[in-house]
């Protein structure tokens, strides 16, 4: 590793950035630190308010620096918002304005040599642009190596799962950021693995495509945390019951089809089968499932709180097979990204993915199968199928799933493939 790499400085602008401490986002975090582990320095420019967050920090003043894990945050009030309105809106552009009037401060305190914007709209693109353009002022210095991140396809997912009219102003202003985006960025990354095509016809040239993933940390694997009394009673009840249990953990939103799992549940019950539904964590619609499950009469489907992340790998050991499902969409034409699937597979049990897609990353690493979206029945049979398997033959869909996450998708060599673009 030479000298003049040790001393690059990465600049990554997402509003929404998180740790583990904090709660989400952690995809942040996670590329930050292997890339500090590399002799990289990271500096991660926030917005002090994010929903996603299970702690916000308190600021005073704007681009206020606090620390964690060697990682510099630094913070842009924005003021708190809720839903997705017009409030939510104006965090993103008071973020966007603040850091654009701030960007000839930013180049210089932070001097990076390389800018991933990577907020989950594509605005963030305007300040990253404008910071390069004060970047490589000194003697023998280059302007900076501009990277942009896509997490979610906005504006589509706003037209196409928001019901936005595309004449929106909103969905206009989010439109001319995306193109910007791709136009002028030295690189794109793109976590949904099918967005390529797209991403060109709106202005992305060739060879700028990069895929890179969502993953995992193997360490929080290694020393996982033990679950609530609450959740070890139950779970420990249905394996003395010799219960097949199917777990799913994470939001309980309409996206995640839930109602669909509980569909799922009953025509297990009714053919009488040993399948137990334990569905673990929070969201807007948990109050809604859990008069739904009362209402059909659903004696083994299970509830439980949300749970801490390191307790992920404890809870899954109790797991039969893990679920994730979403609602039939045409935004799954550009593929998968969700964190559960990389869990659900880093936990070694097979995963019933009930999503309409042409990604193959469950079916394609051997961890489990694929069904359409909003097909309780197909759950229902292939939940029946695998309660005929021997513990072995399931043991052995999970064990490739681990190996695929660990041999493609550790943030340690996610790390490692991005940073090859710091370079460009």
């Amino acid at each position: 590793m030479t000298e003049k790499r040790r001393k690059k400085r990465i600049l990554y602008i997402e509003h929404y950035a998180g740790s583990p401490g904090m709660g989400m986002e952690f995809r942040p975090y996670y590329l930050a630190r292997e890339w500090m582990k590399m002799g990289y320095r990271v500096d991660i420019l926030a917005a002090d308010y994010s929903h996603l967050r299970t702690r916000n920090p308190v600021i005073h003043h704007d681009f206020e620096c606090t620390v964690e894990d060697g990682i510099r945050y630094h913070w842009v009030h924005t003021g708190e918002y809720s839903g997705n309105g017009v409030s939510r809106a104006l965090t993103m552009e008071q973020f966007v304005r603040k850091t654009w009037c701030a960007a000839r401060k930013i180049a210089k305190r932070y001097r990076p040599d390389v800018i991933i914007t990577s907020s989950t709209y594509p605005l963030d693109t305007f300040t990253g642009q404008r910071v390069r353009r004060y970047t490589g002022k000194g003697i023998g210095q280059k302007k900076a190596v501009l990277i942009h991140e896509v997490h979610d396809m906005w504006p589509a997912t706003l037209i196409e799962v928001g019901g936005m009219s595309k004449y929106n102003p909103f969905t206009i202003a989010m439109q001319i950021g995306e193109n910007s985006a791709y136009k002028r960025s030295d690189a794109v990354v793109s976590l949904p693995p099918l967005t390529e095509s797209y991403m060109k016809e709106h202005g992305l040239g060739d060879g700028k495509w990069h895929h890179i993933p969502n993953g995992i940390l193997e360490e929080e694997w290694m020393d996982p945390e033990p679950l609530p009394a609450e959740h070890q009673a139950l779970l420990s009840g249905l394996k003395d019951r010799r219960r097949f249990i199917v777990g799913y953990f994470g939001g309980h939103a309409l996206s995640n089809a839930l109602d669909t799992l509980l569909d799922a549940a009953k025509y297990t019950e009714e053919r009488g089968g040993r399948a137990s539904y334990v569905l673990v964590g929070d969201g807007v619609e948990k109050k809604d499932l859990m008069k739904k499950a009362e209402r059909m009469g659903l004696s083994e489907v299970y509830f439980l709180p949300k749970i801490p992340k390191k307790a992920i790998p404890t809870l899954t050991e109790y797991f039969d097979c893990t679920y994730v499902g979403a609602k039939n969409s045409s935004l799954y034409r550009f593929g998968l990204c969700m964190n559960k699937i990389f869990d659900s597979m880093m936990a070694g049990k097979p995963i019933l993915c009930a999503i309409s897609t042409p990604d193959d990353i469950v079916t394609g690493n051997g961890a489990g199968i694929m069904i359409p979206s909003d097909s309780p029945k197909e759950i229902d049979a292939a939940v029946a199928g695998w309660e005929s398997l021997s513990p072995d033959a399931l043991k052995q869909m999970g064990d490739s799933g681990r190996r695929a996450a660990i041999e493609k998708y550790t943030y340690r060599k996610l790390a490692e493939e991005f940073a090859k673009l710091f370079r460009s």
